[in-house]
C-alpha cells in the first residue's frame, strides 16, 4: 500500500501567555484568532490567515510552571517557515524589528534576531518570540 505525502497543517505552540502570544504572533505574521479549541487543562487559539495557508495554534496549559523554551530538550527544535528569496529575508528583518525583535549577534534570548546565514542549501533568518521559542526563515539558493 502506497500512501499520500501529508503537507503540513498546522504547527502547535504551548506559551506562558496566551494573550500575549496571540497579539505577537498576530501582528508579526499577519494571521488573526480563527477559534479557541477547548482540551483538558487548557485551551488552544488557532490563529491563521483567511485562506488558511499558515496556521499557528498557541496553547496554553494550566499545568505549565512559566519556564522559558529550550532547544536542547526533547521535542520542538524550531519552527522553519519558508519565504520566497533572500531579499524577502532582509524585508523580515526590518519587519521583525517593527514588532520588538532586536538585531543581535544571536537569537539566543526572547525577542531577538541573528544576522541571515547565506548557505549553500539557502539562507536562514533566525529569531525567538516571546517565549524563547525558536523561529526561522528559509529560503532556497538563487536559480542558477
Amino acid at each position: 500500500m502506497t500512501v499520500a505525502r501529508p503537507l503540513l497543517h498546522h504547527a502547535a505552540l504551548t506559551v506562558t501567555d496566551l494573550e500575549a502570544s496571540v497579539d505577537w504572533y498576530s501582528q508579526v505574521f499577519s494571521i488573526r484568532p480563527q477559534m479557541d479549541v477547548p482540551h483538558q487543562g487548557g485551551v488552544g487559539r488557532v490563529l491563521a490567515d483567511d485562506a488558511r495557508t499558515l496556521a499557528i495554534v498557541l496553547h496554553r496549559h494550566e499545568g505549565n510552571g512559566q519556564e522559558r523554551f529550550a532547544e536542547t530538550r526533547t521535542g520542538l527544535d524550531h519552527l522553519g517557515l519558508m519565504v520566497a528569496d533572500r531579499q524577502e529575508l532582509e524585508r523580515w528583518q526590518d519587519h521583525l524589528v517593527e514588532h520588538g525583535v532586536q538585531r543581535s549577534a544571536e537569537a539566543d534570548r526572547p525577542l531577538t534576531q541573528a544576522p541571515i546565514a547565506d548557505e549553500p542549501y539557502g539562507s536562514v533568518l533566525t529569531f525567538r518570540d516571546p517565549d524563547n521559542i525558536a523561529l526561522e526563515l528559509f529560503s532556497p539558493p538563487p536559480a542558477e
